[in-house]
């Protein structure tokens, strides 16, 4: 699989069925990407630990920028305070991204699974 069209992306609420999302995933030999509905908006969710692999540097920074270049297309805030929000939600190995609708975490979702899903993107 190369990406995840946004209504194809998987939501979960409850720890069994994020469970069952990563097990899933772990079961396909694939990375996770998912949303969570949290209490105060919508969080993409990525992980690669199941596979023993993480995103390598240069692709974390690609990552990086496409959240920022989203941001700036749907909601027009400024640069400086996206990478602000950033912060250390986004790692090597896993991340979470708050968005504040299921629409726009499922898009931005859908914007970043290429980059996590392709192999040469990973050390």
């Amino acid at each position: 699989m190369d990406h995840l069209a946004a209504g194809h992306v998987p939501v979960y609420e409850t720890p069994d069925e994020q469970r069952a999302v990563w097990n899933r995933c772990a079961d396909r030999d694939q990375a996770v990407v998912a949303v969570r509905d949290a209490s105060r908006g919508w969080i993409v969710r990525y992980d690669l630990q199941h596979l023993r692999r993480e995103l390598s540097d240069e692709t974390l920074q690609r990552l990086r920028d496409r959240v920022l270049d989203f941001r700036r297309l749907e909601r027009r805030a400024d640069g400086h305070s996206q990478t602000e929000r950033i912060g250390g939600d986004v790692g090597p190995v896993s991340g979470e991204v708050h968005q504040p609708t299921e629409r726009e975490a499922r898009a931005l979702a859908s914007h970043l699974s290429e980059l996590v899903f392709d192999e040469r993107n990973r050390t």
